[in-house]
């Protein structure tokens, strides 16, 4: 791959992605499939104006390891200085990035009922310090190949043309051409347009339908809006948390959804693979699922907490994206939820509420968004997708046929 379209990649990350402001600290984890080019983003930070860029990486090996190893206390324990690192995030909101490029079935057979049992007993330490900063800091998770997800998207060919292929696909639906940062600012002016016409319509459900059997029902929370491309912080900071996105997305009202959704493309969880899957929504909340592959996976995630039963999010994403132009089965969320339609269950964002930057989390998610230590995004667009918005004024719009926008 050309040096210099990798370097415009670490230049979108640095300016458009994360946005680094001038003294600003930045937290970045990557796997450690790329360190040439991980270098090549920490430059171009500091040439955005960083004043401290930490990384850490890390390996699914070490992962397993650690669960198999360590027993259940020893992982549900915050230690001091993790603990410490959580407050000064806290004190400074930092730019959070990710570099991922996860084997897709990296963690199979990790003892996941163990690694639940330690997320859950951390959880409620790190989410005072995860509610603090919410809102408050840039985020953005972008991705570079790994041989195993390499060989997963392309499995006939040899590791290192699987790799430049996979190279080619980020890039390319990332937009990195000859001028990535305009190409971006011209993306997010039309999401942000689509956007402004489903918030006129002013939508109290969503019905889903497609001859896969999807028949869904999903109220909307009357202060929550749409939202797509870039984001803004309470400091005024726009920045674009997905390289790549398609997505016009929404927080739903939790306790409002009826129905049945069937999945259209496989789960990456956790680093393994949920495949031909199904939800049953009553009063809001699944009451039956079912996986024909990896179905234990899928009962652990829906019962990680409370909230995991619930809906966090509804997006959008047309059918036609760039992202399945490609005819690609990435196996990584943040190209295939990009690739079509998704829901996503667990936590809820604070930030499609209206004027949220005036309301406390509480008062959020009062109004319905919901809360939980997950927020898993799953795939349900298929080429016959029909969306209808009942709205609030009696009228019925079509916003989606054929599997696409229908404006």
């Amino acid at each position: 791959m050309q040096k210099t379209r990798l370097r415009s990649y670490a230049r979108l990350i640095a300016r458009v992605g994360c946005h680094v402001q001038k003294g600003q600290d930045v937290f970045l984890n990557a796997d450690l499939d790329q360190p040439e080019f991980v270098a090549m983003v920490v430059d171009e930070l500091y040439k955005a104006g960083a004043r401290k860029v930490f990384v850490d990486f890390s390996y699914q090996p070490l992962e397993k390891l650690h669960v198999r190893h360590r027993s259940v206390k020893s992982l549900s324990t915050v230690e001091p200085f993790e603990e410490a690192k959580l407050q000064y995030m806290a004190d400074r909101f930092p730019c959070r990035l990710y570099l991922t490029s996860e084997d897709p079935d990296g963690l199979k057979g990790m003892n996941m009922e163990k690694m639940a049992k330690g997320q859950q007993a951390r959880y409620p330490i790190v989410k005072p310090y995860r509610d603090k900063i919410e809102g408050k800091h840039q985020w953005c998770i972008a991705a570079v190949p790994g041989a195993a997800w390499a060989k997963k998207v392309f499995p006939g060919e040899p590791k290192g043309r699987a790799m430049e292929k996979l190279w080619e696909a980020i890039l390319s639906t990332s937009r990195v051409d000859t001028d990535p940062i305009a190409a971006w600012e011209a993306h997010n002016r039309n999401l942000a347009g689509r956007c402004d016409y489903l918030n006129g319509l002013g939508i109290e459900t969503l019905e889903y339908r497609a001859s896969n059997g999807t028949h869904l029902t999903v109220g909307m929370i009357p202060e929550a809006r749409f939202c797509g491309g870039g984001e803004i912080t309470q400091s005024g900071v726009f920045f674009n948390p997905n390289i790549p996105t398609e997505e016009c997305f929404i927080s739903p009202k939790k306790g409002e959804a009826e129905g049945i959704v069937y999945s259209s493309k496989p789960l990456s969880y956790q680093g393994q693979l949920i495949e031909d899957f199904w939800f049953r929504f009553e009063g809001g909340k699944v009451v039956e699922a079912h996986a024909e592959k990896g179905d234990e996976l899928l009962q652990k995630m829906i019962n990680m907490d409370e909230g995991a039963r619930y809906l966090g999010e509804c997006a959008l994403v047309p059918y036609d994206s760039p992202i399945n132009q490609t005819g690609l089965l990435f196996y990584n969320t943040l190209f295939d939820e990009n690739a079509c339609c998704h829901l996503a269950l667990g936590m809820g964002f604070p930030d499609t509420i209206e004027d949220h930057h005036n309301k406390t989390l509480e008062e959020c998610r009062t109004l319905g968004v919901n809360d939980s230590m997950i927020h898993e995004d799953f795939m349900i667009g298929t080429p016959d997708l029909e969306i209808l918005a009942h709205c609030r004024d009696g009228k019925t719009v079509q916003i989606f046929k054929d599997g696409t926008w229908a404006f």
